[in-house]
């Protein structure tokens, strides 16, 4: 899924994920992702559809994933 990038990251990374209408559903976007450990912050912008993850230690890109796909959305490489 995301060949050509580490696996893991720390700092801030903008991940890409379309289709984020209603406030209810950004809401539980952001509630999925802010479970990993490690995630600090999360920025949705959804006129851009886009999600910047900021971690303050290594935070799977694959974890990502799994919490988007858990809120109803999906995550693009």
């Amino acid at each position: 899924m995301f060949s050509g990038t580490p696996r893991t990251f720390i700092g801030s990374t903008t991940f890409s994920v379309p289709g984020m209408t209603g406030a209810q559903r950004r809401r539980a976007l952001t509630a999925a992702i802010a479970d990993l450990a490690g995630v600090a912050s999360i920025t949705v912008d959804p006129a851009s559809g886009t999600v910047t993850v900021t971690a303050s230690r290594p935070v799977d890109r694959a974890d990502i994933a799994a919490a988007v796909e858990k809120a109803g959305f999906t995550l693009r490489p």
